[in-house]
């Protein structure tokens, strides 16, 4: 490591290091502001989710068919052998990844909508 490459991990350590403090320093103040405010920061209430787990695992779910579908595609229909190179499709996994797994969301969400309306 001689030279502009010694760079990279120092600069590494500083915005990791940076990143911390700053994280602490703007809570510290967040809980100060609550306080001079008279609220109590130790009692903050968290809000019911009753959905989260049905969206996180549709979600999930989605994606990985969209995996597995862009495996099935990327080995069969375009399966380029070019001589001894395969061409990598790389752009096929991330779309059919972010298009199922926001399928997955939307489906929750018609879910979710459902039940509300059915609830009235």
């Amino acid at each position: 490591m001689n030279g502009p490459e010694i760079l990279i991990p120092i600069t590494l350590f500083i915005c990791f290091f940076a990143m911390v403090f700053s994280l602490r320093y703007f809570s510290n103040r967040e809980r100060m502001a609550m306080i001079q405010n008279g609220m109590d920061p130790g009692l903050q209430q968290a809000q019911p989710q009753p959905y989260a787990v049905l969206k996180w695992g549709l979600l999930l779910m989605g994606a990985g068919v969209g995996l597995f579908l862009a495996f099935l595609l990327d080995n069969t229909v375009f399966n380029f052998n070019n001589g001894d190179h395969h061409r990598d499709n790389v752009a096929i996994y991330f779309s059919l990844i972010g298009i199922f797994g926001g399928l997955g969301l939307f489906i929750s969400y018609l879910i979710e909508k459902k039940e509300v309306l059915d609830k009235r």
